[in-house]
């Protein structure tokens, strides 16, 4: 019996910025605003997505999993997330060909290297 990957949930103590901060980074749609949730996705019927939702404690360590995004320009990609609030990250990966971010709230992610046509 196959499986669909409906989402991604993401702990956050602020759904709603965090999750309108990663709207504006994958330039993608809201699909669901509420005090218990906030859901984003590619357009409002496709998946996976990701959901925003609220906790109270702060991050404290490496993220056990993280998304990856393969822009067309790494470069250029790095420097519109970090104009946007992005931070460097370092989870000890030293020299590698993918760059670690941290999203508004601490959340880690990669923007790797692009695509060899």
């Amino acid at each position: 019996m196959p499986l669909n990957w409906e989402q991604v949930v993401v702990d956050s103590r602020n759904p709603q910025a965090l999750g309108r901060w990663w709207v504006k980074a994958l330039d993608w749609v809201v699909t669901i605003d509420s005090h218990e949730e906030f859901e984003i996705r590619p357009t409002a019927d496709s998946m996976p997505g990701m959901i925003f939702a609220p906790v109270e404690d702060v991050k404290a360590a490496k993220n056990r999993v993280h998304p990856d995004f393969r822009p067309q320009d790494q470069e250029a990609e790095v420097e519109r997330l970090l104009a946007m609030g992005a931070r460097r990250g370092d989870v000890g990966q030293g020299e590698q060909p993918w760059v670690v971010l941290l999203d508004p709230e601490g959340n880690e992610f990669c923007i790797l290297s692009g695509r060899p046509l």
